[in-house]
């Protein structure tokens, strides 16, 4: 491994040619959660044939009584695939990937390893990789019980760059030609389209000497270099069974182990296919009146004097627009949550996250109901609020719509037995 930086290349098992088709590829497994539609779809889409969709367990399910018959089975599944022949392996690899998105725009990413050692989600963190949203220590139990015995792992992880100069990953657009390439394939639902290419050698040096120089050029003793985008609890997840099987294995060789990494995809913040967009808040079960002029006093809102953090609040057909004059972190999202985490604390109601506005306006519409519309988030914010501030409050922005996650498509062998 390349000791001074936490990505390197990765034995990376992609479908042999002839087991390859437009059923391979599937949405990550946290989206479309509230849409068994999309997922009943996706199984027909998929019918007999190879499918990272058998390698997964959509959450959709994950409260299902059947869920631990699902779980054997794709531990099963992928017993098979390797057994079967399924796979190709590349070994010490990089794949450069292009992804056609939705909205017709291309995101460049580039696929391998993260070391976990250097990887630290809890806030306050100075690690190389950190988380970018609070991470819920409950829902790390149940995707622990999911890798817990499978013999692969499928990234949707996607960690950013911030990369100004466009030094890692985009130089390789221009050198494809030069490239074997490893798979050309339509996304299924509105996915869009994938292709991706063997990073030779000689870029691979390249790379990680860019990265290198990424982690030095910011002159920060502690510098961030990989910030999660999306994924944020499945790598929790690598990095929570690594440590118990490094804590069940005292002594074992951990630099050989594969658990001690995780197959993600790179992606640049500054790529202009990446858009990020804010998630709303909707508390219900709640008197408005009391919890505006609870927030009004705590972070001394003002309607007239303009100041840097402002946000909307909407109440039964009513818009009003506040600022925020005494804040508590860097981004107004951050001064909002912290204040709604204490006052549903003590006054009780509930709360949920909402992509779109006009979603947010209608559901402000019933009684002990009021919506809060957020500002989107600068992307050129990202990078110095999580040194900052440590890790943002959960539920801070999106990274784009559902079918433009990451879709399956690279695995890995995270177990010695499977070997």
């Amino acid at each position: 491994m390349n000791q001074s930086t936490a990505f390197s290349a990765a034995d990376i098992l992609l479908p042999e040619q002839n087991r390859m088709s437009e059923a391979w590829a599937v949405c990550a497994c946290d989206q479309y959660t509230g849409e068994p539609a999309y997922w009943a779809e996706t199984e027909r889409l998929v019918g007999e044939k190879p499918s990272t969709l058998r390698l997964i367990l959509p959450e959709v399910y994950l409260e299902d009584d059947d869920v631990t018959e699902r779980i054997a089975k794709i531990q099963q599944s992928m017993q098979d695939y390797l057994k079967d022949g399924v796979f190709a392996e590349y070994q010490n690899a990089m794949v450069y990937i292009e992804r056609m998105q939705s909205d017709g725009k291309m995101r460049a990413g580039l696929i391998g390893k993260i070391d976990l050692e250097q990887y630290d989600y809890n806030k306050g963190s100075v690690s190389p990789v950190r988380a970018t949203e609070a991470t819920v220590p409950e829902r790390i139990p149940p995707r622990v019980r999911i890798r817990r015995g499978a013999a692969l792992e499928l990234p949707h992880i996607m960690i950013l760059l911030d990369d100004v100069k466009k030094t890692v990953i985009e130089p390789l657009e221009a050198k494809t030609d030069r490239m074997q390439k490893l798979y050309d394939t339509k996304l299924m639902q509105g996915g869009g389209s994938i292709r991706g290419w063997l990073v030779p050698a000689e870029e691979q040096t390249r790379i990680l000497a860019a990265l290198t120089a990424l982690g030095t050029e910011s002159g920060e003793e502690h510098p961030l270099v990989y910030a999660m985008g999306d994924g944020n609890h499945s790598l929790a997840t690598a990095k929570a069974f690594y440590e118990e099987w490094k804590a069940a294995n005292p002594g074992a060789d951990t630099e050989n182990c594969p658990m001690r990494y995780a197959l993600v995809e790179l992606v640049n913040l500054h790529s202009p296919a990446l858009q990020f967009e804010a998630i709303h808040r909707i508390l219900n079960q709640i008197d408005p009146k009391k919890l505006l002029e609870d927030m009004t006093a705590a972070l001394d809102l003002r309607s007239d004097e303009i100041a840097a953090q402002a946000f909307t609040i909407v109440c039964r057909g009513r818009k009003m627009v506040f600022y925020i004059h005494r804040p508590t972190s860097n981004l107004t999202v951050g001064s909002v949550q912290s204040f709604l985490d204490a006052w549903l604390k003590e006054n009780g109601g509930k709360i949920d996250y909402i992509h779109g506005a006009d979603v947010v306006e209608k559901l402000a519409e019933d009684e002990n109901s009021l919506g809060i519309l957020l500002p989107d988030m600068q992307k050129s914010e990202l990078f110095p609020t999580v040194i900052k501030d440590g890790a943002l409050p959960r539920k801070t922005f999106s990274m784009g719509h559902a079918a433009d996650k990451r879709f399956y498509m690279e695995c890995r062998r995270i177990t010695a037995d499977a070997e």
